[in-house]
């Protein structure tokens, strides 16, 4: 026999379970609003950058020649290495076959460093004081594809994500209409585009190759003929279609991706022409990049291009410097010394602009500029090339190579690590390539050892199994 009080304990449990089942079917349905994969997130730890401008000089450019003057290679200049410095695998010679080959150029000491900088780079050298130069750089990739991968994507076989996919999946993007991970290429690539390609991250936070011109981003043009109002019309019908195919299929990620993928592609088809649209600027400021002059003109554009993005939201900018073909990179295997005059004249005023332009703005205390290149060269001659004079060149070098950083929370003026009297080998605070990966996400508030994606059966994260923290700190005190 029920009791009015078990009937309303029945009667509202009841109504509550079909409220709870029309919540749970209203949100598999799309209804309530869905999340964006790419909306900002916050930072789990304190952060000092909130984008980065990573200038890669494609081909390997020679620390000796730039910035890690060696003046006992004057002294043994064509004889072959003391035994006292053992022996390396090289990719093109044998090191010990091979003769010592001074460098012909010129150095000064620069800022409150005290840095040596080469004479290739005057503009650059007038900003010593915002540069933290690392002479200690290392890794084991001597072949251009190995270590291009292990620059970028932390690890020297294919199939990783580049870092700045990991960088645009832990921290989503700024901005709503704009891609968050960019990437400006003077040409080919010596590995292809999986240095900025997601590997096994969702195919929304690979890179998006940025050309210069009133198409900046190929096939994001509308149709010849449509308007607006028909472009729209159509994406609101797409979008309705893979919203009901999604409902479907809730867990199926890549559904989501492209949908978000679709809104972009609208939002980019005004913003990007915009962002690309340097007729605004002043002519102070192109030539403060180096646009009128014919040499530093492209990397200049380039250059002024990553300022834009930083002030709209982008998260992360990688600018090339070199080509696999056609204008040259900078593997210097033959006459390196003018071939890095020429690849430094082309982006020695445009960087120093950049720095400049972005501490004026207030925008460089939380933009990380990083430069550098795949690896450094060898004190000997590579053997391609021995006939004496300007046709010398050099060799890969993984075993001690320099780059620099400036920005983001990294102290300007800072000299740290040492190469050996040649130039072969880091002797004094070695860093790996995953410390200064591990460094550039710890500067963006993101753990690299907690940045991970299942995958295969396991976790991954973005500097394999190595990595240091300690790096950063080097960096910021």
């Amino acid at each position: 026999m029920s009791t009015r009080r078990r009937f309303l304990e029945c009667s509202g449990l009841g109504f509550g379970a079909l409220a709870a089942n029309w919540m749970l079917l209203h949100d598999k349905l799309g209804a309530a609003p869905r999340a964006n994969p790419l909306s900002p997130k916050k930072p789990p730890l304190p952060a000092t950058a909130k984008s980065v401008i990573f200038l890669f000089m494609h081909g390997g450019p020679s620390h000796i020649d730039l910035f890690d003057p060696k003046p006992d290679l004057e002294k043994l200049h064509g004889a072959p290495p003391p035994d006292s410095f053992g022996n390396v695998q090289l990719q093109f010679s044998t090191f010990k076959k091979q003769p010592i080959l001074a460098s012909r150029r010129k150095f000064a000491k620069y800022g409150a460093s005290g840095a040596d900088i080469s004479d290739v780079f005057p503009h650059l050298a007038q900003r010593a004081d915002d540069l933290a130069v690392i002479r200690s750089f290392h890794h084991d990739g001597f072949t251009h594809t190995a270590a291009l991968n292990l620059l970028n994507n932390g690890f020297p076989r294919l199939g990783r994500p580049s870092l700045g996919s990991w960088v645009v999946y832990g921290l989503g993007s700024e901005s709503s209409n704009l891609p968050a991970f960019v990437v400006m290429l003077e040409g080919g690539i010596k590995s292809g585009p999986v240095v900025y390609q997601s590997g096994f991250l969702p195919a929304m936070y690979q890179g998006t190759p940025l050309r210069q011109g009133p198409s900046p981003i190929l096939n994001l043009k509308p149709p010849e003929g449509a308007t607006g109002e028909d472009q729209k019309a159509f994406l609101d019908l797409l979008q309705w279609n893979n919203e009901q195919h999604l409902a479907r299929r809730a867990d199926d990620t890549s559904l989501e991706a492209r949908i978000a993928a679709y809104e972009l592609a609208f939002k980019m088809q005004m913003a990007a022409p915009e962002v690309a649209d340097l007729a605004k600027e002043s002519e102070a400021t192109r030539r403060l990049y180096g646009m009128d002059e014919a040499r530093t003109a492209d990397f200049g554009t380039r250059c002024l291009l990553a300022r834009r993005l930083v002030e709209r939201g982008v998260r992360f900018i990688q600018i090339w410097s070199g080509s696999a073909g056609g204008s040259g990179d900078w593997d210097g295997h033959a006459s390196c010394d003018s071939n890095h005059v020429k690849m430094a004249g082309r982006t020695d005023k445009p960087i120093a602009g950049l720095i400049a332009d972005l501490k004026a703005r207030g925008l460089l205390d939380s933009t990380l500029i990083v430069w550098g290149g795949e690896f450094g060269r060898t004190p000997t001659s590579d053997g391609s090339a021995n006939g004496g004079g300007d046709t010398m060149g050099r060799d890969h070098n993984p075993y001690g190579f320099t780059m620099w950083l400036a920005g983001g929370g990294v102290k300007g003026g800072k000299l740290i690590g040492r190469t050996d009297e040649i130039g072969l080998r880091v002797v004094e605070e070695p860093y790996h390539i995953h410390d200064l990966h591990a460094s550039m996400l710890t500067l963006l508030g993101l753990d690299h050892t907690k940045l991970t994606y299942f995958f295969q059966g396991r976790d991954y994260r973005p500097t394999d199994m190595g990595g240091q923290n300690d790096f950063s700190r080097r960096l910021r005190s």
